[in-house]
């Protein structure tokens, strides 16, 4: 650590700032710092544009702008909530043994100053302000994660209550138990990057979540085929090699465990999505690049909690487990449970790509975490049950029930205050569910060219959006337009006969 200053005064009386700066005697100069922003930019991609395009792309066309945009929304909010207070809740000083005392971090001395987590007595070799970005990009992307379960209908004004609430309530206490030094930490709980901080915490609110907003429109179950799958492929692989940075870099160091993790991660994926396809082609007779994706997925959730502490053989094992397990609860079990399809409308599949995965990634901790590996990333722990310490595996369930039971809890009474108190339908009305974004946001994600299918029931025919408001001027010139305009038929009359026309293109039928 240390203890540079990196200003002087004139007046020896005048207490000068502790500033950052590398340490000399740790070797590595600032290429901690450097690794540590650059990790905390690749996961920051995961979200924007990652998982926004993604949402767009595997949606149905007249959800894509409000599907993108929930995650948009959720990525600028979370930061304002983390540097005014949830950054301290989940990071800084003790107040109960689940969270830390709320505070902001907005002081240039506080950010300029050394990161430290004072509950545990760690510190990194880079300023506080680089840690606070990097976590903030792991708490944005849990609530991202989330707003899969809810796509396709959730009330996007409940949407901007819900977030700093899931924030403040849920997302802080499981950062602060499992990493911030709490008693789940104490306990010796292992979760290396956030397989149960975010994705067993962000697949069971999900969960419950669907419960209390209640589903979609049943034809929009039904028919619920994305409209641009290149798209999905896109945003699915900034989530891959975004997931470089997002187990890379919680070593909080450049180290030999950073690469370890970036490796396993790799492997434990790309077996994961190749089990997959193999169940695909198995069970339904062809390989699917959905499933390939939601493989691809399950395997980045489970080696999350073990990417830097099993050895090679470990992460496929992980990968071999979250591309079958998943794949299981997913297309038979759940198909199985008529309750469950009837209550829990699930859009996405977080339910089965985050929190099943992520309990089979804790627990496939608890079994091959090796000794050097927990030594190597600066744990106690001597390994897992393959090194002889079968107790973690009951640290690791303990671990995963606290963190179930707190989310179904938190994640209920949240939503069931918008609801009942704050008078904010959680769901959208049915007209808003029937003709979606333009109703919503008043835009349509795709508006020009003549490839549009002729789809009058949710308002478009050959790319022109069928405008019913006679006053409403829309951005980009998506509304106003009157059905029966005094032009129509010149109009009609015009493309009949192949002429050209100046008028708008906005105001066609």
């Amino acid at each position: 650590m240390s203890d540079a200053n990196a200003t002087s005064s004139a007046d020896p009386a005048t207490a000068t700032p502790v500033w950052w700066t590398p340490d000399p005697a740790v070797g590595v100069g600032s290429g901690d710092n450097a690794w540590q922003l650059t990790a905390a930019t690749l996961v920051g991609l995961q979200s924007v544009p990652g998982l926004v395009v993604l949402y767009a792309g595997v949606m149905k066309k007249k959800w894509a702008i409000n599907s993108a945009f929930m995650a948009f929304y959720a990525f600028a909010a979370v930061l304002i909530c983390w540097v005014l207070w949830a950054y301290e809740a989940s990071f800084g000083e003790e107040m109960l043994p689940f969270v830390g005392k709320p505070n902001n971090v907005l002081g240039i001395d506080t950010m300029l100053a050394q990161s430290t987590l004072p509950s545990i007595g760690l510190s990194q070799q880079f300023p506080l302000a680089t840690m606070v970005y990097f976590q903030f990009v792991f708490a944005a992307i849990t609530l991202v994660i989330m707003a899969g379960a809810f796509l396709g209908r959730m009330n996007f004004y409940a949407w901007m209550i819900f977030v700093p609430l899931w924030l403040t309530l849920s997302y802080t206490v499981g950062a602060y138990s499992l990493w911030g030094g709490g008693f789940l930490f104490k306990l010796g709980v292992i979760d290396y990057s956030g397989g149960y901080v975010i994705h067993l915490s962000s697949g069971t609110a999900g969960f419950i979540g669907c419960y209390w907003i209640g589903p979609r429109l049943a034809k929009d179950r039904e028919d619920a085929r994305p409209n641009n799958i290149l798209v999905v492929l896109v945003g699915a692989g900034l989530l891959w090699i975004g997931w470089n940075g997002f187990n890379g870099g919680d070593p909080y160091a450049a180290s030999a465990d950073a690469g370890v993790a970036v490796l396993n991660t790799n492997l434990c994926t790309a077996v994961s999505l190749l089990t997959w396809t193999a169940c695909d082609v198995i069970y339904f007779k062809k390989p699917s690049v959905i499933g390939a994706v939601q493989g691809m997925i399950t395997g980045l959730v489970a080696i999350t909690p073990a990417a830097g502490v099993v050895a090679g053989w470990g992460a496929i094992l992980l990968g071999l487990g979250s591309g079958s397990v998943p794949w299981l609860t997913m297309n038979i079990l759940a198909k199985k449970a008529p309750w469950f399809e009837r209550h829990f409308d699930d859009t996405l599949g977080v339910f089965h790509t985050h929190m099943v995965a992520g309990f089979v990634g804790g627990f496939g901790t608890g079994l091959w975490a090796t000794v050097d590996g927990c030594a190597a990333f600066g744990l106690t722990n001597p390994g897992g049950a393959v090194a002889g310490n079968g107790m973690q595996l009951g640290y690791q369930m303990a671990g995963a029930c606290f963190i179930i039971g707190w989310n179904l809890l938190w994640t209920s009474l949240i939503l069931l205050f918008i609801k009942y108190v704050l008078r904010i339908p959680l769901r959208m009305s049915d007209e808003e569910l029937l003709l979606g974004d333009d109703a919503v946001h008043g835009e349509a994600a795709y508006v020009f060219g003549p490839c549009e299918a002729h789809d009058p029931e949710s308002g478009y025919i050959h790319g022109q959006i069928l405008h019913t408001s006679e006053t409403h001027d829309g951005e980009l010139g998506l509304g106003g337009a009157v059905t029966d305009h005094p032009h129509k038929a010149e109009e009609k009359e015009a493309v009949k006969n192949g002429e050209s026309s100046h008028t708008p293109a906005a105001q066609l039928e």
